[in-house]
C-alpha cells in the first residue's frame, strides 16, 4: 500500500486557476432566450444561471454524440451557424435505465431542431434535481416569456 502527499496550498492554487479558467473561456450571456458565447461551439463546458441566481456547470455534447445518462438536469440547444444559442428545452431524466434517459433526450431534441445537449450531473438527489430544473427553466425563459408579453 502507498500514499501520496498532496499539498493542499497547491492544491487549491491550482483548482482556484482551473475554475478561472473554465470560467473566462465559457464566459455566457442570456439575453432574450438566445445566448452569445465567447467559447468556441467544441468548448466542454457552459454555466446556465437559474431565476435564483445560482450557476450550473453543464457538459456540452452534440445531439448525436451524447452519452447515455445517469440521473440528471439538460438543457437542449438550438446552435445557429454564427454560434448563438438559443434554450429550447430545459429538463431532467426520469428513467433508472441510461439508454432510455438518453432515447428521450435525443426524441425530443429531433422533435425541438436542437444540436446540442447541455448536462448538469452534480445534483446528488431527485429533490434538488427537480429544484434545478425549475430554478433553470424559470431563469432561462422568463425574459423570452416577458418580452412576447410586452410585444
Amino acid at each position: 500500500m502507498s500514499a501520496t502527499v498532496v499539498s493542499l496550498s497547491e492544491f487549491r492554487a491550482n483548482r482556484r486557476q482551473n475554475d478561472e479558467t473554465v470560467a473566462a473561456s465559457v464566459a455566457v450571456e442570456q439575453t432574450e432566450g438566445v445566448i452569445e458565447s465567447d467559447a468556441a461551439p467544441a468548448s466542454e463546458f457552459c454555466f446556465w444561471r437559474g431565476a435564483s441566481g445560482d450557476r450550473y456547470v453543464h457538459h456540452i455534447y452534440s445531439l448525436l454524440e451524447c452519452p447515455e445518462l445517469p440521473a440528471s438536469n439538460y438543457v437542449l440547444i438550438g446552435r445557429d451557424d454564427n454560434g448563438r444559442r438559443k434554450v429550447l428545452h430545459v429538463g431532467r431524466t426520469t428513467n433508472i435505465a441510461a439508454s432510455l434517459n438518453l432515447a428521450e433526450i435525443r426524441l425530443r431534441g429531433a422533435k425541438l431542431g436542437a444540436n446540442e445537449v447541455h448536462v448538469h450531473l452534480l445534483a446528488e438527489s431527485d429533490g434538488q434535481r427537480r429544484l434545478i430544473d425549475m430554478d433553470l427553466h424559470t431563469g432561462l425563459f422568463a425574459v423570452a416569456d416577458s418580452q412576447t408579453r410586452s410585444a
